[in-house]
């Protein structure tokens, strides 16, 4: 018998029918399609309307329906379901609860993770964790956003960047070798002011005032971010490279988040990567975040072969960052 590791043995993902171009936001803000695509890689990003569902559950619920289309999984041997997502349907209650209950998965229990846009790449150490830990069988790890719900139309700043979009993986234990290898994750609260949604919490909790001065949209200093992303995401996934002894030779994909095309071949660059060896979809879907790095596995499962050496790579706010290495189980 193998050592015990956890890998993906699924992928599903979701997006909304609604497509929001660049030369609609041409419209509606002080913007162009060249100044978008030139700074930032975006084209287009979906948004979830109300005609079509509402809250990130439904994307999440979109998203394993996908999954179990492509494998048969009884949704009763799910373990444990983790919602990744900065945008939760309520404050309260889990998001994740309602969405284990709503795909059938009523023996698991459920929770929501936050760490902005790397709570994928977090829910990734914590699903590998639990696995090899050899108490659990099935976790489902899922990432949805509904960043339209936080957005402000009329903030050029942020409204071009964010869409809304969910992925979904399933974490399986491993004899083989395959599945999660490292990880490196880090944390920075200097970062808690420069990407933030004001108010709603219990540092500032919803008042007419904040309604009013329209403090639950989300901010960004947008220079400042870029700067600690394009240092920290790049450093991370060297790092995981020089733990590991990986070659870029070696290195099958870079699977990136995706905030910004000019973040992701900086990160490349560091790695030594060929451009080919990048998974990038952020021109159709802009920054998901939480859902950008399931919605990359799965608009390129058809690629990936068994084996393949796989860097995850993310940077959000808080600011939170880090890189995983990973072994692609099935071709």
């Amino acid at each position: 018998m193998g050592k015990l590791s956890a890998a993906i043995t699924a992928v599903g993902a979701y997006v909304p029918k609604f497509v929001l171009t660049n030369k609609m936001l041409e419209e509606m803000v002080d913007t162009n399609d060249e100044w978008i695509t030139t700074r930032t890689g975006i084209k287009e990003r979906r948004l979830l309307k109300p005609e079509e569902g509402e809250g990130s559950s439904y994307l999440a619920i979109k998203a394993v329906e996908d999954l179990f289309r492509k494998k048969k999984v009884d949704p009763k041997e799910i373990d444990l379901v983790i919602v990744a997502t900065a945008t939760p349907d309520t404050l309260v209650a889990s998001t994740a609860a309602f969405v284990a209950s709503k795909i059938g998965a009523t023996n698991a229990f459920a929770y929501d993770l936050l760490a902005a846009c790397s709570s994928f790449l977090y829910g990734m150490s914590t699903a590998s964790s639990y696995i090899a830990s050899g108490r659990y069988k099935k976790i489902l790890l899922i990432g949805a956003d509904k960043m339209s719900s936080i957005i402000d139309y009329t903030d050029r700043t942020t409204c071009i960047i964010f869409g809304d979009g969910a992925g979904a993986v399933l974490f399986e234990p491993n004899e083989e070798g395959m599945g999660l290898q490292d990880e490196y994750l880090r944390s920075d609260g200097i970062g808690r002011t420069f990407l933030s949604m004001d108010a709603g919490g219990s540092l500032l909790p919803a008042s007419e005032e904040t309604v009013k001065n329209g403090q639950h949209f989300i901010y960004q200093d947008g220079k400042s971010v870029f700067k600690f992303a394009v240092s920290n995401m790049a450093d991370a996934a060297a790092r995981i490279m020089d733990q590991n002894q990986l070659t870029h030779e070696e290195v099958s994909w870079l699977v990136p988040h995706q905030a910004n095309k000019r973040i992701i071949d900086a990160t490349a660059n560091r790695m030594g990567l060929d451009h080919t060896k990048v998974m990038m979809n952020i021109q159709r879907y802009g920054n998901t975040t939480s859902a950008t790095l399931p919605l990359l596995l799965s608009d390129y499962e058809d690629q990936l072969k068994k084996g393949d050496n796989l860097v995850f790579a993310a940077f959000g706010g808080g600011f939170t960052w880090g890189a995983i290495y990973l072994k692609w189980a099935y071709n």
